[in-house]
């Protein structure tokens, strides 16, 4: 099993940064991923919001590529309907080549208005431009219309699907399915079946939504506005555009740590607790799928670098060498 953490750079005006500080101490943080001995770092896109949510993760990726020798750099996502197939495949190539073959693409369809309205998209037509987007760049990588070509011979894609139609979406294109959803395995299946390929080239990935405390009931009141900023972010910022959704309601943190996932959100509920508790759910999580990558939060939002840094560690150190008893569902792909 594969163990990361997961940034989104957010800089909230409650604990507002520097962002010369903030995105300088990103490639140092890296660096300390990877001493900490963890397997890859990760990186989202947004645009328009209002804590500053990174909008260019292929960009950032460069910087760590060029502080790290060892850690895989990942994408969760790219929100590929925004961006034109050539403009992708030639930045991953170039982030392939400055780390040595160590990128992982993760595509994704998106979801904001505002954000297709910002780059002039279709958002009614995002799924199949998400799909259409990561055919073309295996083409423009095969037929060397772009150049350089990638350092790695076939750089990993994931499509960032998270319910059970991305999921046959991801499997009848023959790529990675970036969730970690045991509940998703059956439909990723049935997918690569449809698209005429193995099962056993399947693999399964993600984020999971939790932290790790040697003490949770005491470090939970300091972790837990924390918690509730980066929610509320994702709901208000989530709503924009759909006037038919209710109005914005604030995230009671108490009550998002005692949920578990319910349906196929990302962000519907959040496991804070020892490392020996997040390892079961994490287990139960993905139980029965070829599972083999999971990264968790690097940062909450508003965390100073320092703090980031110390739960890197207690990643690595303490949950990290429990996930990685978990052995992927090998036999479950190849039924």
């Amino acid at each position: 099993m594969d163990v990361g953490v997961y940034f989104d750079m957010r800089n909230p005006a409650r604990w507002r940064r520097d962002p010369v500080e903030l995105y300088g101490a990103f490639p140092e943080l890296c660096e300390e991923t990877e001493h900490q001995g963890l397997d890859g770092v990760w990186v989202t896109e947004h645009h328009g919001f209002s804590d500053d949510y990174l909008p260019a993760p292929l960009t950032l990726l460069a910087s760590a590529a060029a502080r790290t020798r060892r850690v895989r750099l990942g994408t969760g996502v790219v929100v590929a309907p925004l961006h034109e197939a050539a403009e992708v495949a030639e930045q991953a190539a170039v982030v392939d080549l400055l780390s040595g073959g160590r990128l992982d693409l993760g595509l994704g369809a998106g979801y904001r208005p505002p954000e297709f309205d910002l780059f002039g998209a279709d958002l009614s037509s995002r799924y199949q431009a998400n799909d259409d987007r990561c055919r073309r760049i295996r083409e423009l990588w095969a037929s060397r219309e772009i150049t350089p070509s990638p350092a790695q011979s076939r750089v990993p894609i994931w499509m960032g699907y998270l319910g059970p139609s991305g999921a046959r979406r991801a499997g009848r294109l023959g790529e990675f399915l970036l969730s970690a959803d045991a509940r998703n395995w059956e439909h990723y299946r049935a997918g690569l079946l449809e698209g005429g390929h193995d099962p056993s080239i399947a693999r399964m990935g993600g984020g999971i939504q939790a932290w790790v405390s040697e003490d949770p009931e005491r470090d939970w009141p300091s972790i837990r506005e924390h918690v509730a900023e980066q929610a509320n972010s994702y709901r208000l910022h989530g709503r924009m555009g759909y006037s038919e959704l209710p109005p914005f309601k604030p995230v009671d943190p108490d009550v998002l740590r005692s949920r578990r996932p319910r349906g196929r959100a990302s962000t519907d509920y959040f496991v804070f607790g020892t490392a020996c508790e997040v390892a079961e759910f994490v287990r139960g999580f993905i139980a029965g799928a070829p599972v083999d990558t999971l990264y968790f939060w690097a940062a909450l939002p508003g965390m100073s670098a320092e703090r980031v840094a110390a739960n890197i560690r207690a990643v690595a150190t303490d949950l990290a060498p429990l996930l990685r008893q978990i052995e992927p569902s090998v036999a479950s792909a190849l039924a």
